[in-house]
């Protein structure tokens, strides 16, 4: 493996390996580099300067069209990623690429164009998304952390890529509440078929748990279960794991389940999550809306996300006996809390 270093590193921002070598800045968002927080009159305001936008080459043939912006995006980073997620998925490592913002993309692997992508709306959103996330969790485990002192902590994280939201949720209550964290083992259980993702956020963890970082007094791990969300067997077996221990868990999926999966991948792993999780157990994930700023994404590019909108996502959940407790309205994505109703 040949490894690719960061040359210029920010102080306070901490740093990991890819499997291919590549080092890159941990989102952490407790740190200014990574914190993004709109008001709503400025995510309107961005929302409506993105519909204002002409799409590029727009009055040209489409296969003129793509050929044009293959040409002028060749050796994007962030475009190869996006054009490889056409009509499946964009992989953990990918997304992760399009959290860091375009202030924190290294010279060694990011071109202009990357910094163009990664500042515009699309990109903006994510980062939101991961922002959103990691708020949703640390305060959904506030009070049963503060009700049951040294009980186990199990994230259950499912496709999750390197769990940055889980990673996030820990630095946020690392911060503003450090004593729920005490005298407690925490467990970061990754559900994902693809092992890139995890292998990072294993190795983010434990940059962020050296000596002086923001999560050294920290009793975590991080576990990979290569998993299939239409086989939820791997995930009845992390729950019962997490019962039987009498742990206070967690469901996530950002940008994963809820997004992509069927709706009967998503009534599954809600079914066994209802049946075996322990007490308490809450759901987050995004789910992808179905608005004019999603069809208008959709007119130059193709992933296979399953834009249902938060009104059909909640007729869907019900079936599998959940409700939505929360919700945070992003572009693109809707961020929400589900508990069993």
């Amino acid at each position: 493996m040949k490894i690719q270093p960061e040359l210029h590193k920010k102080p306070g921002v901490h740093y990991a390996l890819t499997t291919d070598g590549l080092e890159l800045p941990i989102v952490d968002v407790t740190h200014p580099a990574f914190a993004v927080s709109p008001t709503d009159a400025e995510q309107a305001q961005m929302v409506a300067a993105f519909l204002a936008q002409e799409m590029p080459f727009a009055k040209l043939p489409p296969a003129l069209r793509r050929g044009l912006l293959w040409f002028f995006l060749r050796g994007s980073v962030l475009a190869r990623g996006i054009r490889g997620s056409q009509g499946t998925f964009l992989g953990g490592m990918n997304t992760y690429l399009l959290k860091l913002g375009p202030d924190n993309l290294g010279a060694a692997y990011a071109k202009p164009i990357d910094r163009r992508i990664a500042a515009a709306l699309p990109a903006l959103a994510i980062r939101w998304r991961l922002n959103d996330m990691a708020r949703l969790l640390a305060e959904r485990l506030a009070a049963p952390l503060d009700a049951r002192a040294k009980a186990p902590l199990r994230f259950v994280n499912i496709a999750g890529g390197p769990a940055m939201d889980s990673l996030n949720a820990l630095l946020l209550l690392a911060r503003d509440r450090p004593a729920l964290l005490a005298a407690r083992a925490v467990t970061i259980d990754v559900l994902d078929g693809d092992r890139n993702g995890p292998t990072f956020g294993a190795r983010a963890l434990a940059a962020l748990a050296a000596p002086g970082a923001p999560l050294h007094a920290v009793d975590v791990q991080l576990v990979h279960v290569p998993y299939d969300w239409n086989d939820t067997r791997p995930l009845r077996r992390v729950l019962d794991d997490a019962r039987a221990a009498g742990a206070v868990a967690v469901g996530s999926s950002e940008g994963g389940l809820f997004e992509y999966g069927s709706d009967d991948a998503i009534l599954a792993n809600l079914t066994t999550a209802r049946e075996a999780a322990p007490p308490d157990f809450a759901m987050t994930g995004s789910v992808t809306r179905a608005d004019r700023p999603i069809q208008r994404m959709r007119e130059t590019s193709q992933p296979a996300t399953r834009p249902r909108g938060l009104e059909v996502f909640r007729a869907l959940v019900a079936r599998a006996g959940w409700r939505v407790e929360r919700a945070i309205e992003r572009p693109f994505s809707d961020q929400v809390v589900l508990v069993p109703g």
